[in-house]
């Protein structure tokens, strides 16, 4: 059976000059927790951008290769059409209406919802996965904290009943112990509700910990893919991506001045 989604070999340019995306390649299957791993500027963003179609909001384009979900190819649709054909992008940042009420942010994120006579079972169900929400139902999203924010974005795309959720960097600026529990409910969502999870993420290890499948990408290219069981034992993911050196030790990114990636990499 055909994956859920497929980008194949995909190049992205801003601006009609900035070439980002070098051949980009990647697959989720239906149901499961897919993790993209990778320095800033690796092009993971713009990844996400480029399947859920926000590329055209910042000037940039696909100009080869190919999106399909669900066997359908999306690089060239609209992202009210595919959001409405069930890819949902939360994006990093924690991007609320500060200005409307936890339960409206959560209204509208069913606005593209074709269930619209489910909306009140379906924020019962938001609340379920997200307790706090429901004691922060009539509070502006603007006083509400970074984490809370973070359970009301997630939320708000739960509300959209998407197939494929991408997560954008859900644990930036978050405590070690909020980040837990975020990544917990996460893995709910996906057990219970059968969304299946593209999740880009710099904390290596929590990503490794969540998803079956892991990519690393550097320089708009995935150099390295692989279970994530075998993520966690190669030798360059455990230095450069979980700071250990092969006898177990920490190490610091900062202190590793031949940063170079072995040429197998690359093959």
């Amino acid at each position: 059976m055909e994956p859920l989604l497929i980008v194949n070999n995909i190049e992205v340019i801003y601006h009609n000059v900035i070439l980002v995306l070098k051949g980009m390649s990647l697959t989720v299957n239906e149901g499961q927790i897919v993790t993209v791993l990778g320095n800033n500027g690796a092009g993971k963003t713009t990844t996400l951008k480029a399947i859920s179609g926000l590329l055209k909001s910042e000037d940039g384009e696909v100009t080869d290769g190919q999106i399909r979900f669900m066997g359908e190819r999306i690089d060239r649709k609209y992202p009210e059409e595919i959001v409405r054909m069930g890819i949902f992008q939360v994006m990093e940042g924690r991007r609320v209406f500060e200005d409307l009420t936890v339960e409206e942010n959560l209204i509208a994120g069913g606005h593209t919802n074709k269930r619209r006579s489910n909306m009140k079972k379906d924020i019962g169900t938001v609340y379920d996965y997200f307790p706090r929400l429901r004691e922060r139902k009539s509070v502006l999203a603007g006083y509400i904290s970074g984490g809370e924010q973070q359970m009301l974005v997630i939320g708000r795309g739960l509300m959209a009943t998407p197939r494929l959720m991408l997560l954008d960097e859900p644990s930036m600026g978050l405590s070690p112990l909020l980040v837990s529990e975020i990544f917990a409910i996460v893995q709910k969502i996906n057990k219970d509700e059968g969304v299946s999870i593209l999740l880009v993420e710099q904390n290596a290890r929590l990503a490794l910990t969540i998803a079956s499948h892991g990519y690393v990408m550097e320089n708009g290219r995935i150099v390295l893919d692989d279970t994530v069981e075998k993520l966690k034992e190669n030798a360059d993911v455990k230095e450069f991506y979980l700071g250990l050196t092969e006898v177990g030790k920490k190490k610091s990114y900062r202190d590793v001045k031949h940063y170079k990636r072995r040429k197998r990499w690359l093959t």
